[in-house]
């Protein structure tokens, strides 16, 4: 059988870096946003090319602390008159779109580009209204979305970026020569590090990054009960700080990173190239590099092509069976419930193996396999 992903075999390499760090870690005797995490942000935002990283509990939480900081700085209204609307693509994880209406804010859904799944840039001018703050992005999959483009309307609009960065660690774009990476676009950008993504942890996860000092310093506060000095309360914040474990997990696998990248891009280059035309395959485009946390085809067979391979001992998933607008929990709240293009994807798409501890023949006897179908 060839999984999907295995969570024991991805994390295998680590294992005597991590037991040594868990006997460090239970000697020292520090459990809450000790050295480990101070370490580990410093790292990251380095890493992801920003001045700050603040670790919180987990990859919505993250986006929710950022929207919630933006909405102090620039009085964002609740009002239901004056709502505050956040555009955010069609075809994302609901998380996105949990973050914007935990906020009291109104999500105003984009449609994807058929070609990259990511938000259409041609579109989202089409979108903005006098009540539009923020564009909300979501490199999905492992790509950078069209930053340059949609900077530009940014700009024209005075609206704020924020990225949803939680499927694109170490993804980039390159701008005017400069190799851009995900996260370092926005005025303050989310990260996820559940366990399945490129640099995952070994429970859940989450990280903001930002350039901006003064919302640092306020994100630091929201993530820590609205406290900057412990007892005392300046605002109604959240319990949500990345832990000291997962931070000293997390501090060894960013080291390896970039070869978790650059393997999962080796084999996605065996799909490229060897999987027939009748298969709908990512788009390779000049000046992105994709990290592929999720190799996506789609056919129009999907249903029987997944059962397909299943039967052949290989194994598939599908991100994700159920466009937002089409959720029970959204009935009710979007102006607007037909999405075409992200019910296509969501209709034809299907994830296969490209794990890290997946090997080049594994992914030559999915080919193989794929190619009879």
């Amino acid at each position: 059988m060839i999984p999907y992903e295995n969570l024991n075999l991805s994390n295998k390499p680590f294992f005597k870096d991590y037991q040594t760090k868990f006997s460090q870690f239970l000697e020292k005797g520090w459990f809450i946003l000790g050295n480990e995490t101070q370490e580990f942000e410093k790292e990251f935002a380095h890493y992801s090319q920003s001045k700050h990283c603040i670790g919180v509990g987990n990859g919505l939480d993250a986006l929710s602390i950022i929207l919630k900081a933006l909405s102090e700085k620039y009085n964002f209204s609740t009002n239901k008159n004056e709502e505050t609307e956040v555009i955010v693509p069609s075809n994302t994880y609901i998380a996105t779109i949990l973050a914007i209406l935990q906020n009291g804010f109104k999500p105003v859904l984009v449609e994807p580009d058929i070609n990259t799944y990511n938000i259409n840039s041609s579109e989202i001018e089409k979108a903005i209204t006098p009540k539009t703050k923020v564009i909300m992005v979501v490199h999905l999959y492992g790509k950078v979305c069209q930053m340059d483009k949609i900077q530009e309307i940014a700009t024209k609009y005075n609206l704020l970026i924020v990225e949803d960065a939680a499927q694109a660690h170490g993804a980039t774009l390159k701008i005017n020569s400069d190799n851009q990476k995900a996260g370092s676009f926005g005025i303050a950008n989310g990260f996820s590090f559940y366990p399945t993504k490129n640099l995952g942890a070994l429970g859940d996860g989450g990280a903001i990054i930002t350039n901006d000092s003064e919302l640092n310093e306020s994100i630091r506060s929201l993530r820590n009960y609205g406290s900057k000095q412990k007892y005392y309360n300046e605002k109604i914040g959240y319990n949500s700080r990345l832990d000291e474990l997962q931070a000293a997990f997390l501090r060894i696998k960013l080291q390896k990173l970039d070869d978790i990248n650059n393997h999962k891009r080796k084999l996605a280059k065996l799909y490229l190239e060897n999987l027939k035309s009748d298969f709908t395959l990512p788009v390779v485009e000049a000046n992105f590099h994709d990290v592929y946390h999720i190799f996506a085809i789609r056919h129009e067979k999907r249903n029987e092509l997944k059962e397909y391979l299943l039967k052949n001992e290989i194994g598939t998933e599908i991100h994700y069976p159920v466009p937002p607008a089409e959720q029970k929990a959204l009935k009710g709240i979007l102006d607007k419930t037909d999405f075409p293009i992200a019910k296509q994807i969501h209709e034809t798409i299907l994830s296969l193996p490209i794990s890290y501890f997946h090997t080049e023949n594994d992914i030559l006897r999915v080919i193989e396999v794929m190619n009879k179908f």
